[in-house]
């Protein structure tokens, strides 16, 4: 018998440590990095990850040994591993559960080995009067086909797969491998999400822009590690920009991710790819069925995929000869996960890009102020699209300034005389009209007529909405509710004034303006059930709706050219949110919204409503001017020293009992003034302990504590040394606390 063979392997469990694993010897020559083996972990039993070979001399104590191999062959390409421990060390985050994130969520479904026996193998049988090793398991599969665990078990024999492959070759048995697995799936007719059969097309004769701009990224191709920023307008086209470079990527026998930000702007990205690109392009996101997803992630890993489209997790598409990676409306942030495993798909798609030696492309109309400052810096390679195609105009924008309709009444607050008169119009023309209100709900702030209290939600620091239609008062962040007619939870006055204003009363306001009209709204509530949104956006493109009512679920990507108004009720309702960057995801919104007017033949028409039309984000919206924007915020972002000069870590403390909450802040926060002074006090700053914005959510008190640095690995090795140093303080019964590297959301 030869010597054991020793695996590193990664369990998805909270813990930072890779362990070594013992490997049997039917599984010596089949086992490889990326699959999954089935491992005693404590008292427990587990899938682990195999990350490659160890040495015994690693690792002191006990070897425990794999009880199964769950993979017939690896779910991803050994080449990502580099990319996954990266990850792992960037965030601080277990490898076991950056991977576990990475494959497809609930993936019951494994490729099982079987075995066979053929006519040449019974004849063997009955030749052969000694009872050898290959006699057992012949006999063994003779009423039953079995995998490796099925013939130990029946032979009673050792079975290495040396000798299976060896019966193999003599004709004596037969493998064949199955999907295992809770429940089976089936391919599906290749259709768009729109439930349409989608036709090849052929490539679209480009602008001068457009063409300059591929030429310029087609020099870089093939060429090593590259990062594009591409600055276009709405409108001008980047999509088909983004097809050339594929196109040239996969001529060349390499591989193509395609990110956008949400699920929403899925289906003309999808049905565009797979019109150019046919059976070529795997689809990857979290509508689809756990076997669907299994079955795209193995389209990719068996090379019968070239290009791979989706939400945030496509970025872990198991290529492993990337030519470049995509990504679309690069300024999103729904890019940045606010789960566990708190990644950046936008930053990692550069990660990702560096370590396959592909290029990076980053494509927006609105550019993140990040983004645009590493072209300043030269870090990235600026390119830009100043022109619609066809020629087609901007949008003229015109603003409304809401402080001289004060005194209006009843539905003229919000819906201005201005507004009304430009949707008749539009209605005339036959055209559509979008209306944007980045806030659902039918009154967003309901108030006690007596007390004047505010009705709150019981599990979180913010006030209830309602909604309507169901007839509850609604927590937007928990998902609490209760009935509308509740009475005030301070006084029990059943008088409650509502106040303020979401999608849902301007969907109801609009269907008494417009009877006639077709209405629909698109928001979080009106697309609970699965395929509704869908269904919303097929009667949008089948110009069967009149006039939308949307959030920012609608305000980007998507490409109606009926949709020749647009509408902004309210500009300012992200202005004033106490974060550093609400004037730049204001200026991205309004300007994005903004795009959706005149992508056909007519010019479109905007017009905005806001109570601060002065301000340098609503006026550089108005003209679709992000460099305008860049030049005035980044000024304000210089002079506070926040990112792009800075890198931000945010250390979250969450817990039900209030006390426990200040106190692991207060005791955390005072290890990081500490480790600050004796490690880096001229290049860390720490602002905090602090209450969160929005100080509980979910019946959990929130606290917090930035961590502001100017170098970024100074400040990652800050984080890790105050990290695993202290994991007592990090692990307090009854308290989550928590590491977010590079924060999005900080409410």
């Amino acid at each position: 018998m030869n010597s054991p063979l020793y695996i590193e392997v990664a369990v998805p469990f909270p813990v930072y440590n890779t362990y070594i694993y013992k490997v049997s010897e039917q599984y010596a020559d089949l086992i490889a990095p990326g699959v999954r083996v089935f491992v005693p972990f404590g008292s427990k039993r587990t899938t682990g990850y195999v990350l490659g070979f160890a040495n015994k001399k690693e690792f002191k104590g006990k070897i425990l040994s794999i009880l199964d191999m769950l993979d017939a062959k690896p779910i991803f390409p050994k080449s990502m591993l580099p990319f996954f421990r990266w990850a792992s060390d960037y965030y601080i985050y277990p490898i076991g559960e950056v991977i576990k994130t990475a494959l497809p969520k609930k993936i019951d479904f494994y490729e099982q080995t079987f075995f066979s026996i053929t006519d040449a193998g019974k004849k063997f049988i009955k030749n052969n009067k000694n009872l050898s090793t290959k006699k057992k398991i012949l006999n063994a599969l003779i009423k039953k086909d079995l995998t490796i665990k099925g013939l130990q078990a029946k032979s009673g024999a050792s079975v290495p797969a040396s000798l299976l492959y060896s019966m193999e070759k003599q004709g004596f048995l037969e493998k064949y491998s199955e999907i295992k697995g809770k429940s089976s799936f089936k391919r599906k007719i290749q259709k768009d999400r729109l439930g349409e059969k989608i036709i090849r097309d052929v490539p679209y004769p480009l602008t001068k822009e457009q063409t300059d701009v591929v030429e310029h990224i087609n020099a870089s191709l093939f060429n090593g590690f590259k990062t594009f920023l591409l600055a276009g307008v709405t409108g001008s086209g980047k999509t088909e920009v983004y097809m050339n470079i594929a196109a040239r990527v996969i001529e060349k026998g390499l591989s193509v991710i395609l990110l956008v930000p949400e699920i929403s702007l899925m289906s003309q990205v999808e049905r565009r790819f797979k019109a150019r690109f046919g059976e070529t392009v795997a689809v990857l996101h979290s509508s689809l069925a756990a076997g669907e997803k299994y079955f795209e992630w193995m389209k990719i890993l068996n090379k019968k995929a070239k290009i791979a489209i989706g939400a945030r997790s496509a970025l872990f598409a198991p290529f492993d000869n990337l030519g470049a990676v995509i990504v679309d409306e690069e300024h999103d942030t729904s890019y940045k996960d606010s789960g566990g495993f708190g990644y950046n798909a936008k930053d990692l798609a550069s990660v990702r890009a560096k370590l396959a030696n592909a290029i990076a492309l980053l494509g927006s109309a609105t550019p993140s102020v990040a983004s645009y400052y590493n072209v300043i810096s030269s870090k990235y390679t600026g390119l830009y699209l100043k022109e619609r195609v066809k020629k087609r105009a901007l949008p003229n924008v015109e603003i409304i300034d809401m402080r001289k309709k004060r005194d209006l009444k009843g539905i003229n607050k919000f819906i201005t005389p201005e507004l009304k008169l430009a949707i008749a119009d539009n209605l005339k023309l036959k055209k559509q009209t979008l209306l944007f209100l980045n806030r659902r709900g039918f009154a967003n702030l309901s108030i006690c007529a007596q007390c004047a209290s505010p009705l709150r939600c019981k599990q979180c620091d913010i006030s209830l909405t309602l909604h309507q239609k169901d007839n509850v008062y609604r927590c937007h962040l928990c998902g609490y509710f209760q009935s509308a007619n509740a009475v005030c939870n301070v006084c029990g006055n059943r008088s409650i004034k509502k106040l303020g204003f979401g999608t849902e009363k301007i969907e109801a306001v609009i269907s008494k303006l417009f009877p006639n009209a077709k209405t629909i709204r698109i928001d979080k509530d009106a697309t609970k059930k699965k395929g509704s949104l869908v269904t919303l956006l097929k009667r949008i493109k089948n110009k069967k709706a009149d006039i939308i009512i949307g959030t920012q679920m609608i305000a980007k990507g998507h490409d109606f050219p009926d949709i020749t108004l647009v509408g902004i009720i309210c500009a300012d309702i992200s202005l004033n949110f106490p974060d550093f960057r609400a004037g730049e995801q204001t200026f991205q919104l309004l300007a994005q919204v903004a795009g959706r007017a005149g992508r056909g033949d007519l010019k479109g028409r905007v017009i905005l409503q806001t109570f601060n039309p002065a301000h340098f984000a609503i006026l550089s919206a108005k003209e679709q001017d992000f460099i305008k924007f860049y030049n005035q915020d980044i000024v304000f972002r210089k002079g506070l020293n926040y990112p792009p000069f800075s890198r931000l870590i945010q250390i979250k403390i969450e817990s039900k009992n209030k006390e426990k909450a200040a106190k692991t802040a207060y005791s955390i926060g005072k290890l990081c003034k500490n480790l600050m002074k004796k490690t880096a006090k001229d290049s860390i700053e720490i602002l905090g302990p602090v209450e969160s914005p929005i100080a509980k959510i979910a019946s959990m008190f929130r606290w917090q504590i930035l961590v502001k640095g100017t170098n970024s690995s100074t400040l990652r090795l800050f984080a890790n040394k105050l990290f695993f140093d202290n994991q007592k303080a990090f692990k307090v019964s009854g308290v989550k606390a928590t590491i977010d590297v590079d924060p999005i959301f900080m409410m």
